[in-house]
């Protein structure tokens, strides 16, 4: 049976008057599991109200209390955890252990997030001038607004919610338009916890619902993920509007082997961060740089690797990787390996024409491994966002970090050795924001910034941790002095 999908607003679930929809299908079986309504200007402006309507009382409520409200969350997304992660599976097309991993990541922002009372605290300084105090204090920014992508339906819309209504935020939220159930049960789950009406408000729609939530003037602050083009039009919009913005963008993620590597593990955790999710995260490994000797040892086992790799439903046990979220996404992956394949390439395992039974219509390609990439190739610093590895060579550290460097992305890179002094050289040079050593996912935990370099992040403060904190708060600063010939005498 269809889901309905449904517009939270002022405490009370609606459906945009529109009328206008879009189909949401299950990636693996290409059925129509529900229809993404178009919420528009008028969708936005409505949400806006409520969340304007609530600011002034929830910025005002106690910051212990308002964290309550998120204990209460953390209870209710582990009492539903398997719940969430099924819906994951079913409209993304993840592995089921894949979107408990998710979430679970997800949880973790709200634990982090409950410690807000610490986290939002300022500081002070007596006597900065004689019988003069400094004090700096942070409040609240106002109505922030949250607009999310398919590839983690739940964990990213958790990087940032928790942290935004902790610091006394009201929040505006738009999921992806193909992914709109996780986020939906979320927030049902969010009612259930009896956050106050208006604080949390959920809209869905597509670009016109995006466009209206970056031009309008109330909204203070945008933070958003998706690819590249996408993210540098929202931070140009947003900030043309002059609004804070924070943009993870797309990444060329890189892992560089060295000889003394232990390759069998080396090559297991690769391919984990080659094909796991089906390559569509912004940490997937894309380029593997071998260095020297390691080149023929890696592709022997990655090759076997990926040639085995178990390709299907995400809910079937056994499976290691699902489909890729849209026919259109398929088509435009296989198109890349073939141009791959023109511009030089050897196909080491082809992963194209993939079909599994039961699931004949699915979205499915297997994992792909190209050898010997030219670097004057077009794709060595595309964005494939699928589960395609290519693999380069190096003659020393040196070169590899050159042929890192030399990608316009720097979401993440890691090296695999194991020298010390090599793994100190990688990430002391290494132009990324998040670094793996012997790590092939280097995905930073709740309380630490989920950082992102050049192309792949606009913006200045990043998602999780502290760095949630200092977007989602305007910090004030007050000077004051008492002379005592003020003072009333009793």
């Amino acid at each position: 049976m269809m889901t309905e999908v449904r517009n939270y607003i002022g405490g009370s679930w609606n459906m945009p008057a529109s009328g206008h929809s879009m189909e949401v299908t299950n990636p693996a079986t290409r059925e129509v599991i529900a229809r993404t309504p178009q919420s528009g200007v008028a969708g936005v402006e409505e949400a806006v109200k409520s969340a304007s309507a609530a600011f002034p009382t929830w910025r005002k409520t106690p910051v212990g209390e308002r964290v309550q409200y998120l204990f209460r969350l953390k209870q209710l997304l582990e009492e539903y955890f398997e719940e969430i992660a099924r819906i994951t599976t079913i409209e993304n097309g993840k592995t089921l252990t894949e979107s408990k991993g998710e979430l679970r990541r997800g949880i973790e922002n709200v634990e982090v997030a409950c410690g807000t009372p610490v986290l939002m605290q300022g500081y002070n300084l007596e006597d900065i001038a004689p019988g003069i105090d400094e004090t700096m204090v942070r409040q609240p920014v106002g109505v922030i607004a949250i607009i999310t992508p398919f590839n983690f339906p739940s964990m990213i819309p958790l990087w940032f919610l928790p942290y935004a209504i902790a610091c006394g935020n009201t929040v505006i939220m738009k999921p992806s338009e193909k992914v709109p159930l996780s986020l939906q049960r979320i927030v049902e789950l969010i009612d259930e916890a009896g956050i106050p009406p208006g604080v949390v408000n959920l809209v869905n729609g597509s670009k016109p619902t995006v466009d209206a939530i970056l031009d309008h003037p109330v909204i203070r602050a945008v933070s958003f993920v998706g690819s590249t083009p996408v993210a540098r039009y929202i931070y140009a919009r947003s900030a043309a509007a002059g609004k804070r913005v924070q943009c993870q963008g797309g990444a060329k993620n890189h892992a560089v082997v060295l000889p003394d590597a232990d390759m069998d593990s080396t090559s297991q955790i690769i391919a984990d961060g080659a094909f796991g999710c089906a390559g569509q995260r912004c940490l997937a490994i894309s380029v593997v740089v071998t260095v020297g000797e390691a080149r023929k040892s890696f592709q022997e086992t990655i090759g076997g690797l990926a040639s085995d790799w178990r390709v299907g439903f995400g809910l079937e046990q056994g499976v290691q990787m699902g489909p890729v979220i849209t026919p259109s996404s398929k088509e435009r992956i296989e198109q890349l390996i073939a141009k791959g394949i023109n511009d030089g390439a050897r196909v080491v395992v082809d992963g194209r024409g993939a079909k599994i039974p039961s699931c004949e219509d699915g979205n499915f390609l297997k994992p792909t491994v190209l050898d010997g990439l030219s670097p004057k190739s077009d794709l060595i610093d595309t964005e494939i966002f699928g589960p395609v590895l290519s693999t380069v060579h190096a003659s020393n550290v040196e070169e590899a970090l050159a042929l890192v460097s030399n990608s316009r992305y720097g979401n993440q890179a890691s090296i695999f050795t194991t020298s010390g002094a090599s793994a100190r050289k990688f990430k002391s040079e290494v132009p990324a924001g998040n670094v793996g050593i012997n790590i092939g996912v280097a995905a930073p935990m709740a309380y630490f910034p989920f950082s992102g370099w050049k192309d792949s992040f606009f913006g200045s403060l990043h998602a999780q941790g502290r760095d949630a904190i200092e977007f989602y708060t305007d910090k004030k600063v007050v000077v004051e002095r008492w002379p005592k010939s003020w003072s009333r005498k009793f």
